[in-house]
């Protein structure tokens, strides 16, 4: 097995009292070679390059100790106020930009737009202040005046680079002591035991938003709006994206094609729902152009329902079902006869009809199927910038229907959340937003370079339709141990496959590596000392422990990780 990983790892520093100390170092794993092949023919300027694997973490950490909470430090964080910042084209951009609006607890968000090419060094991480004491902290974590009552959580984002690789995270209790001896103290611990990592209660958990709150599951209609245009399908057009088979349910395919990928995505985002017992119904709306007729080719194929049966059947076979839109004659995608063969594609629409693809969306959760009074969600995929057809079909603004959609015309105002696939981006990220918000929120845009990861954005997404999934919740003693046994808790890059983090191994089927474009994946952890649990046992106790991330390549490992 071939080990290319890199380690982000924390420094041991003991605290004088406290939660534990981070120092952060980052490390790429990359070869690069050339080569120069001649004889008497001549084969100029060949070259090896070895791929790169470099997982890059940013942060945001809070503080609360009786007022709330409060900035603690980030990464980046420009100029030093504890809050997670960065100048990107000369603007500022920073956390509390990001608050859910839905969310009372929500005051930002990790910054969305930080990728593998903004985020600094590690080297240039400020750890600020002690809120309490005052005093510069040299450390991640290194709070000296902890009382019953305090709390804190810290997020980490995850940004893999170039490569898909598995991903760890790992922890050590590296110092625990009892420290001074105070009467109050002794009159409960008379041995003066160190009691601080079991007095801590903690939660390990995918902060799917990466806004340092723990989200529960809430009843949501959502809404499934896919581009059905031919370049999801057909070669000629860019609908193959690799020549490897690919099997979706109970078919495989020859080669792979972006509608593949989405029904391989969308089933797997509606196994997840059902897994989880969620308070939701779905519906599917389609997009793609002009018909014969002059009218947009645009529908319903799954109507909204709780029944997620219906909607994985719906979701089934989706390569007949573009196709019977895109070249059949009545352009029903319930009648097979379209040509679904990514080399014949037969006669093809022009136009991509995002705007209305919207429209159809937003009327079925205005309709008498959605219920009222629950959270309304449309997901957008699609592969192109919306353009009108020479039909002649009436064509509405994607812009404007998004617009409409999340001010709630026709009501109810609903979350737009985009997907671009290898497209143009502008139009997709400027529909994208909260309900009763703006578009251009880059929270609810997904960029989607490689169409391999279409899987996993819906993975994601299907984990912010419930309750985020907590990893562990225990003794932030016994969450250490977790972290400290073997290569650490094996974390999942697709929430969608049913992974247990615990209790599964680390190279079971249903755990899948993170993909390598950059895409932000956010871990959180979250403590306190409870008020009714703990007194006067934890006076003066210290506590030291490391905190760290793992990653190993994909390509010619399983996930078990190193031996």
């Amino acid at each position: 097995m071939t080990n290319k990983s890199t380690n982000i790892n924390l420094s041991r520093r003991k605290l004088l009292a406290g939660l534990g100390a981070v120092g952060v170092a980052s490390a790429g794993a990359g070869l690069g070679t050339t080569a120069y092949f001649s004889d008497t023919e001549t084969f100029q300027d060949n070259s090896l390059t070895a791929g790169t694997l470099d997982l890059l973490v940013d942060w945001q950490q809070t503080y609360d100790y009786g007022d709330g909470r409060e900035f603690v430090n980030a990464h980046p964080d420009h100029d030093g106020d504890g809050e997670q910042s960065v100048e990107i084209d000369g603007d500022e951009v920073k956390y509390s930009d990001f608050p859910d609006l839905e969310d009372d607890d929500s005051n930002g968000a990790n910054i969305p737009e930080l990728n593998c090419e903004n985020i600094p060094p590690l080297s240039e991480a400020n750890y600020g202040i002690d809120p309490v004491t005052e005093e510069p902290m040299d450390s991640l974590m290194q709070f000296s005046d902890l009382k019953p009552g305090d709390s804190g959580e810290i997020t980490f984002s995850l940004h893999l680079c170039d490569n898909p690789g598995y991903i760890w995270m790992q922890g050590e209790l590296t110092s625990e002591d009892g420290d001074v001896s105070t009467d109050p103290e002794l009159a409960v611990d008379s041995d003066n035991l160190p009691d601080l990592a079991d007095a801590i209660q903690a939660t390990l958990w995918y902060d799917e938003d990466c806004d340092n709150v723990y989200d529960p599951a809430e009843p949501v209609d959502i809404m499934l709006t896919l581009d059905f245009s031919g370049s999801m399908l057909y070669r000629t057009f860019g609908g193959v994206v690799s020549e490897d088979d690919i099997t979706v349910g109970a078919t495989t395919y020859d080669e792979t094609t972006k509608i593949d990928l989405v029904e391989l995505g969308t089933r797997q985002f509606i196994d997840y729902l059902q897994a989880q017992n969620s308070d939701v119904k779905v519906g599917v709306a389609y997009f793609d152009g002009d018909n014969e007729m002059g009218s947009p080719r645009v529908g319903l194929l799954q109507e909204l329902t709780a029944d997620l049966n219906d909607v994985d059947a719906a979701l089934s076979g989706l390569r007949r079902k573009l196709a019977n839109v895109v070249n059949g004659s009545t352009n029903d995608p319930d009648v097979l006869e379209g040509s679904d063969d990514p080399d014949s594609p037969g006669g093809i629409a022009t136009g991509t009809y995002i705007g209305e693809g919207v429209d159809v969306a937003q009327g079925e959760l205005a309709s008498t199927r959605a219920r009222s009074g629950v959270a309304k969600t449309n997901i957008v995929l699609s592969d192109g910038e919306s353009f009108e057809g020479d039909g002649g079909s009436s064509f509405s603004s994607p812009t404007g229907a998004a617009d409409d959609a999340r001010a709630g015309s026709p009501s109810p105002a609903t979350d737009v959340y985009t997907i671009n696939v290898n497209g143009s981006a502008s139009t997709l990220q400027a529909m994208a937003g909260p309900a009763g918000g703006l578009g251009g929120d880059p929270t609810f845009f997904n960029d989607v370079d490689d169409p391999l990861n279409i899987p996993s954005v819906f993975g994601n997404l299907a984990a912010q339709a419930v309750g985020e999934k907590v990893i562990m919740k225990d003794t932030l003693g016994n969450v250490l141990a977790e972290l400290s046994s073997g290569n650490g808790i094996p974390l999942d890059g697709n929430r969608a496959t049913i992974y247990e983090e615990l209790n599964e191994s680390a190279d079971d089927p249903d755990r899948e590596a993170f993909r390598g474009d950059g895409v932000m994946h956010c871990v959180a952890l979250e403590w306190e000392i409870p008020f009714d649990d703990v007194g006067n046992e934890i006076q003066g106790d210290t506590l030291g422990f490391d905190l760290g991330f793992y990653t190993e390549q994909e390509r010619h490992n399983d996930g078990a990780g190193m031996a």
